[in-house]
């Protein structure tokens, strides 16, 4: 039993030492690691608990100029007319006059169907009232001829009425006959089917030699006029005022049309009129807008996003929205003082257009505020402004005035 004790006890002794010299080797190894270089610059010497030198950011000026205040929604472009062109008489159509897309005037020649069967049905009319002309000519000469005779007592007063009854007779014959060479006329302009109001044409529905009717089912084209254009859109009651006590005032509101992601002005335009009631479902009204389109970068059926400017603020206080910070006792803005110290500043703000915010108080125009880089930053931190661009320095951000388009930061 004593020998199996000692033959134990120097094992034991060497796996301390091993385990003890282990130990030592990583302590060495971690002092090492975590040892500042004299060659490391200042900002790049971190600990483990920290940052140690400035904390890099990007900034922005804080600027004044004009503000609009805008109010957003989703609209819907709507042609103020749209007509399905059909021919008014049945025929055969001969000529297409008209391409595909084309722009096209009230009164335009689009398409003409076949005329010969209303050209002599005209000729027929012409000569039955023709015919009849005569005949009341030759009436009066005869009612005038008895007149005389009647007047020496040498015919009845019967013979008399009975020629004057002819010759009225013959009258309303020439009227009716008249109406029909009309409408033989109208039939005849009507093979020449023209474009009824100016706009843009679709599609054309049917080829040439296609018989064609006023009670087809599709229309030969359809125009919709395009210029100008309207842009109907929907806003919450709540909204409603604001706009409604400028329109009363006889102020031009102006509306502008984006597309879908909001990077492209599509048109410019104006308020025409708002809805006289309420949706009871959405809590929304109705307000379309008026747009000369002269681009024609709209087209009916269209979804677009509109930006009605309701006011616009004059020399206020502008920051970037994305300096704007929240906090448990509210909004607030890191400013990076002439020391390149930042403070964190309470502030207040008012209308925002996603890219710049109205600063109603704390800030004032020229201050430096962090845009990226927040996240570590606390009241008198030392901070490193890094430029977008190498070997440049930072400018300002600050917009003279504010036309309702998103502007880069």
């Amino acid at each position: 039993m004593p020998d199996t004790q000692f033959t134990h006890r120097p094992r034991n002794l060497s796996r301390q030492w091993l385990i003890g010299l282990l130990l030592l080797a990583a302590l060495l190894l971690l002092l090492w690691w975590f040892w500042p270089s004299k060659e490391q610059p200042q900002q790049m010497r971190r600990g483990p608990f920290g940052d140690m030198g400035p904390v890099p950011v990007r900034v922005a000026d804080v600027s004044q100029g004009n503000f609009a205040v805008e109010l957003k929604a989703l609209g819907t472009v709507t042609a103020y007319n749209t007509v399905n062109v059909r021919g008014r008489v049945d025929g055969e159509l001969v000529k297409l006059l008209f391409k595909d897309g084309q722009q096209v005037k009230a009164g335009d020649l689009l398409a003409v169907i076949d005329p010969r069967p209303y050209e002599i049905a005209l000729q027929q009319a012409q000569g039955a009232l023709q015919e009849s002309q005569a005949q009341l000519r030759n009436a009066e000469l005869d009612l005038k001829r008895y007149r005389g005779l009647y007047a020496e007592d040498s015919i009845a007063k019967q013979t008399l009425d009975t020629q004057e009854a002819l010759v009225n007779q013959y009258r309303g014959g020439i009227k009716s006959l008249q109406s029909n060479v009309a409408t033989a006329k109208l039939n005849l302009d009507f093979t020449q089917v023209r474009a009824p109001i100016s706009g843009r044409l679709g599609i054309r529905q049917a080829d040439v030699g296609n018989l064609v009717g006023s009670g087809d089912t599709l229309p030969l084209v359809v125009i919709t006029q395009t210029l100008p254009i309207a842009v109907t859109f929907t806003l919450p009651e709540a909204e409603l005022p604001a706009v409604v006590q400028r329109l009363r005032a006889g102020e031009t509101l102006a509306v502008e049309a984006w597309d879908r992601s909001e990077k492209l002005k599509l048109a410019e335009g104006q308020l025409e009129s708002v809805d006289n009631l309420i949706d009871t479902a959405t809590g929304t009204v109705k307000l379309k807008a008026r747009f000369a389109n002269a681009e024609e970068m709209l087209f009916p059926n269209q979804f677009v996003n509109v930006r009605l400017r309701v006011k616009t603020l004059q020399n206020v206080t502008l920051m970037p929205s994305a300096a704007l910070q929240f906090g448990a006792s509210g909004t607030f803005a890191y400013v990076v003082d002439a020391e390149d110290k930042v403070q964190m500043t309470p502030i207040s703000v008012g209308p925002s257009d996603g890219q710049l915010s109205v600063v109603e108080q704390g800030l004032n125009p020229g201050q430096r505020l962090v845009l990226e880089g927040t996240d570590r930053l606390r009241s008198g931190n030392k901070v490193e402004v890094i430029s977008d661009k190498p070997n440049a320095t930072p400018t300002p951000t600050a917009t003279p005035e504010r036309k309702g388009a998103p502007r880069a930061q």
